[in-house]
């Protein structure tokens, strides 16, 4: 191996330090720990990683044997987008069922104890809250993930949730900065622009940053995203304008700026991977959030030596990647240090699934000891219409619309599983807009109805407003089955239909579990 001169080396180390790379596999592969060795301060866990709550601890013990002060990353938001049980569907209810409680005490209670559960597995870095205002109805990414489309609500909901995460020790992270709420387009896929004036900006899109600043948030997520009334040339990420001039200056943050995932096509398309990353410290950000797809060391040594590369050829000043690993340093000194401060996390049962842990929260609204997130979930159904609940098992219809990359297809959502508990004999089908246009209808139609036969219809629709398909085979059935039962896991902003209508404000598991009980009687 070549020695490094001493400087060399502690630029290498520095750029090492601030990325924050995903790997393959349910144990730390050989290359992450020698990385670890060298420099490397922080690792992403994503569901691929994830089996059960013992395997997590087993994994983050290994990684912190190489460093006792590492970040260890999650995009754990709970609700729809949940890593720590994608197999199973989260235990909490997202943001949008937060916001329609509208509870500040709920919402602290359930970051809370999202953490206290991330912290017994040895995580100690959450990319949540979404801190974005859904202020457009048809957000492709958004939507539940959000607190609601009022400013003000997001705002107070957003400071309530970074606090009680990080009373459990676990540092939070407020997303998308500036604000990817009023965007049509997928930054995953595409470079989303909104086109808006700065007035609005300040009073709708930064207003729940400005809260989760004033709250303490250890980390702000940077938005690939395009906003010609700040920056017309670059987007968020690679913008000194946002980055430095807003959020660390106007804004008064002090904490970690890492971005939103490099490898996303919004960055990728335009820049590619490395040199976006160079651009993204010179611009401000502290930390390079990669790995969400497939990863391994060769893109790791690949940015790291990007980022060495644009020092030299003085891209980036020297001291600015400097100040980036010396902040993602302190957060890591941080948490290791709340470790000790917080409430021990709590263990899961022996033989129950992940999320499914022994501790119960006293909240709001709470039934004697139900789950904080059981609680949260039911608190936020709206149920309507003049049906009665169901004494028979009924037919499950799941109108499943293409999931989007931030939740993925991995997570099961829905009401058969608790219906088939709760009412035996539940079958369900899965329906989805593959070959359907309006003269396709009365066939999609067709098939729920044959398949249902004299059984109650129970129809599962998720984001009805944005999908015509869904919409149209929805009011066909309704028009043979008044009886239907219609159960809204999605953004509620549709007109209700169905002889019950039950809008759970997500698909979490817990959502799935609270309809399912009115729907059975059992609420």
């Amino acid at each position: 191996m070549t020695t490094l001169l001493s400087g060399t080396d502690t630029l290498t180390r520095d750029a090492l330090a601030v990325l924050q790379p995903g790997f393959a596999g349910d144990t730390p592969p050989d290359w992450v720990l020698r990385r670890i060795g060298e420099g490397l301060s922080s690792v992403a866990l994503f569901g691929r990683n994830i089996r059960t709550p013992e395997q997590i601890s087993a994994l983050t013990t290994r990684l912190r044997a190489e460093r006792d002060d590492l970040l260890v990353a999650i995009d754990e938001e709970g609700g729809d987008v949940t890593r720590l049980e994608v197999r199973h569907g989260s235990s909490f209810p997202g943001n949008y069922a937060l916001g329609t409680v509208d509870d500040l005490d709920l919402t602290r209670a359930v970051a809370r104890e999202l953490g206290r559960r991330l912290a017994a597995c040895g995580v100690n870095f959450n990319w949540a809250p979404s801190a974005d205002v859904n202020s457009n109805r048809n957000n492709p990414v958004i939507g539940v993930r959000s607190f609601g489309a009022d400013p003000d609500l997001v705002a107070r909901h957003t400071a309530a949730y970074v606090d009680g995460l990080q009373s459990a020790g676990v540092a939070a992270c407020a997303k998308h900065f500036p604000g990817h709420g009023d965007t049509a387009v997928d930054s995953h896929h595409a470079m989303p622009r909104i086109d808006v004036d700065l007035d609005t900006l300040h009073a709708r899109d930064l207003l729940p940053f400005r809260a989760a600043v004033a709250a303490g948030s250890k980390a702000v997520m940077s938005a690939h995203i395009l906003l010609p009334a700040l920056d017309p040339n670059r987007p968020a990420t690679l913008s000194p304008q946002i980055l430095l001039g807003l959020l660390r200056e106007e804004l008064g943050f002090e904490g970690l700026i890492v971005t939103d995932g490099m490898d996303m096509e919004a960055i990728v398309a335009t820049y590619g991977i490395e040199r976006g990353s160079a651009l993204a410290i010179a611009a401000g950000a502290d930390a390079i959030c990669v790995g969400g797809g497939p990863s391994d060391e060769g893109t790791v040594l690949r940015l790291r030596d990007a980022l060495v590369a644009a020092v030299r050829d003085g891209e980036l000043p020297e001291e600015r990647l400097a100040d980036a690993a010396a902040r993602v340093r302190a957060l890591a000194d941080w948490t290791l240090r709340a470790r000790g401060a917080a409430e021990p996390g709590a263990e899961p049962q022996e033989g129950t699934a992940p999320g499914t842990t022994s501790v119960t929260l006293s909240a709001p609204g709470a039934t004697g000891d139900a789950p904080v997130g059981l609680v949260a979930a039911r608190r936020a159904l709206r149920v309507t219409g003049p049906g009665k609940p169901l004494d028979e098992a009924p037919y499950v219809a799941a109108f499943t619309p293409v999931a989007n990359i931030a939740v993925g297809n991995q997570t099961p959502w829905g009401v058969a599983p608790e219906l088939e508990r709760l009412l035996p004999g539940t079958e369900t089908g899965a329906y989805n807009s593959a070959g359907i246009d309006g003269t396709d209808t009365a066939a999609l139609t067709g098939k729920v109805l044959a398949a249902a036969g004299d059984r109650v219809i129970v129809a599962v629709v998720r984001d009805l407003h944005r999908h015509a398909w869904m919409a149209d085979a929805l009011d066909a059935i309704l028009a043979e089955r008044p009886s239907t039962v219609v159960v809204e896991m999605g953004v509620n902003e549709a007109e209700p239909r169905g002889a019950l209508h039950i809008a759970t404000h997500g698909a979490a598991r817990v959502c799935g579990t609270a309809a399912a009980e009115v729907i059975a009687g059992r609420a």
